[in-house]
């Protein structure tokens, strides 16, 4: 079988891919392109790409409406949290407020310190809130609720 010989240009980050590809899979590197360039020109390749692509975008999807679903409960919580505190916090009279900025410098430092020791340990509070008001939804194949299967996977 004839080959051709051709010169081709990488960009240093490709060069070096290909490198560590090559020695991986103790391949020539001219074995890699090729299986690549055949897999590119065949026929049925763009077909692939074209599904490909729109699974990939489908993921992506998919995850933004999780992000836009995820911020929306964070906002009605955090305006929530602000409206409760504004209706329930009496004012301070002007000889308490640097005692009380005091406390609130405090307060803030052990929420911080909580708030580190929860992440910390994987928990995540919008998945807890999405849990309480997430209905029950009938079970897939696998035995799990498709909104459990949905919110493991949104909030891992």
């Amino acid at each position: 079988m004839s080959r051709t010989r051709l010169n081709v240009f990488l960009e240093p980050d490709h060069a070096s891919r290909l490198d560590e590809l090559a020695t991986m899979k103790r391949m020539s590197k001219s074995g890699i392109v090729a299986a690549a360039l055949a897999s590119y020109l065949s026929p049925d390749g763009a077909d692939r790409r074209e599904v490909m692509t729109a699974r990939r975008l489908g993921q992506l999807s998919h995850q933004f409406d999780r992000l836009e679903r995820d911020q929306a409960i964070l906002i009605e919580t955090v305006a929530l949290f602000v409206r409760h505190q504004l209706a329930v916090t009496a004012p301070i009279p002007e000889s308490h407020q640097e005692a009380a900025r005091a406390q609130g410098r405090a307060r803030f430092e052990q929420f911080i310190e909580q708030l580190a020791r929860h992440l910390a340990r994987g928990h995540s509070l919008v998945r807890d809130v999405f849990h309480e008001i997430a209905p029950p939804q009938a079970p897939s194949e696998t035995g799990r609720s498709n909104g459990d299967a949905h919110a493991a996977e949104s909030l891992s």
